[in-house]
């Protein structure tokens, strides 16, 4: 399954991610007594890491303001002798209050540098999937189970105070068969540089999609991309794509399956020119995007999904997707989000849209949390070539989603989908079961 997994089970997938999108900026807004952050300091304290208000206690039963707790977070970074779960919960924190703690500037700049070199973070995931599609013949139906690890390693090398570089190195392969091209084989996915500099964030490299919304992919590219702005911050991305992944879903053109006779199914063999811009305005419980994505000069008989079979005298395949999202967090439990992206190189099947409701989320170190999410999504493969929502409802599918996820135990994750639908080509029905158990360290 070619999807970066880690990034949507920590950023997007299921609804997890998003109880944290929202992070404020003010130092002196209240953090709730129901934060997930109260139970990860609490759990500090109780081993020793730190020592709450200085009075030995941690007032866990009232508000607090981002700027204590970051104070505490930074006092706990600066202790070396912790244990590698007590660890992995500082930096959790320190991720979610990074814009307090670097208003802490020097005291965060020194712990910097009495760091750690080099960080490492993995994931051990097994997931199962089981698709039906509809055939041309009604007494018929496509039917694919599969069943697949995947062992990853993320490791963070400190260059000096600005620069850091970044890697991915996975391993996967098939449960069912104990085969697969991948199996047992350690691939390095992505290798990164990245610069920070105030408002201003420079990456370089293989690196994933920084944009990463409704339309194109999630897997890495070779170039470059440029974050600057506070409030209203600006991507640029340039460099070549993997066109393959574009070229073999299942589907031909005219949305039929494999299973279907007299039909040819191009396959990718090449790579694409991409060049992207993104608006993105985040402030307090509102987000939002728009921008522009562009690819072109894959060959003929490649990239079939970025082709958009308006022209068979054109000897490129190219895409260009103009895209909006929006998003606004109600308060603590509730979250509601929507897409839209159009490809205006496509006739047909050239939008795409989403709208999801998301209620609470699972976060890694609270055990027990859990949340679940229910989406409309109408993918039209022009406008979605390989979208990031690939692990429930597909390009060039439309149909209801589900979804929910739990922490068993501290860093165990279960997360659980299900579409309901129809390709949308085809107009045939189709279905996805989608289940993932996740091992963090």
């Amino acid at each position: 399954m070619k999807k970066t997994l880690v990034s949507a089970l920590t950023t997007a997938l299921v609804v997890g991610a998003a109880s944290t999108t929202f992070a404020a900026a003010n130092p002196f807004s209240d953090v709730p007594a129901d934060h997930w952050a109260y139970d990860a300091v609490s759990q500090l304290a109780a081993d020793g890491v730190i020592e709450g208000y200085g009075d030995t206690t941690f007032r866990g039963n009232q508000n607090i303001t981002r700027y204590e707790m970051a104070q505490m977070i930074a006092k706990a970074m600066a202790k070396t002798d912790v244990s590698a779960a007590d660890k992995a919960l500082i930096d959790k924190l320190a991720a979610e209050f990074s814009d307090e703690l670097n208003n802490l500037g020097v005291r965060v700049s020194n712990l910097e540098r009495n760091a750690d070199k080099v960080k490492w973070n993995g994931v051990l995931e097994y997931t199962y999937t089981s698709t039906r599609h509809d055939t041309q013949s009604a007494a018929t139906k496509s039917k694919k189970n599969v069943d697949e690890y995947v062992f990853r390693l993320e490791p963070k090398a400190e260059v000096n105070k600005n620069w850091d570089v970044h890697a991915r190195l996975d391993a996967n392969g098939l449960m069912d068969t104990d085969g697969g091209n991948d199996t047992y084989d350690v691939k390095l996915k992505r290798v990164w540089a990245e610069g920070h500099y105030d408002n201003l964030n420079v990456k370089l490299g293989k690196l994933p999609n920084a944009i990463n919304l409704i339309s194109t992919t999630d897997d890495p590219y070779s170039g470059a991309a440029v974050t600057f702005g506070n409030d209203l911050k600006v991507t640029l991305e340039g460099g070549r794509i993997d066109a393959t992944q574009f070229g073999d879903m299942g589907r031909d053109k005219d949305g039929l399956t494999s299973s279907d006779s007299n039909h040819i199914f191009a396959k990718g063999d090449d790579t694409v020119n991409f060049q992207a811009i993104n608006l993105g305005y985040a402030k307090n419980k509102f987000y939002g995007n728009t921008g522009y994505e562009h690819m072109d000069g894959a060959t003929l008989n490649t990239a079939n999904l970025v082709k958009p079979y308006t022209n068979s005298n054109d000897k490129e395949y190219k895409a260009n997707i103009w895209f909006v999202n929006a998003g606004y967090r109600f308060d603590h439990n509730n979250f509601f989000k929507a897409e839209y992206a159009q490809n205006t190189e496509a006739d047909n099947y050239d939008d795409a849209y989403s709208f999801e409701y998301d209620y609470k989320g699972a976060q890694p170190q609270n055990k027990g949390s859990w949340g679940m999410y229910l989406a409309y999504r109408n993918l039209g493969q022009y406008a979605a070539p390989w979208s990031t929502y690939g692990d429930g409802v597909d390009g060039g599918q439309k149909g209801i989603e589900v979804g929910t996820s739990y922490t068993l135990f501290q860093n165990v994750q279960l997360f659980a989908k299900y579409f309901n639908g129809k390709d949308i080509a085809a107009d045939k029905d189709a279905q996805k079961l989608f289940g993932r158990v996740d091992v963090f360290f």
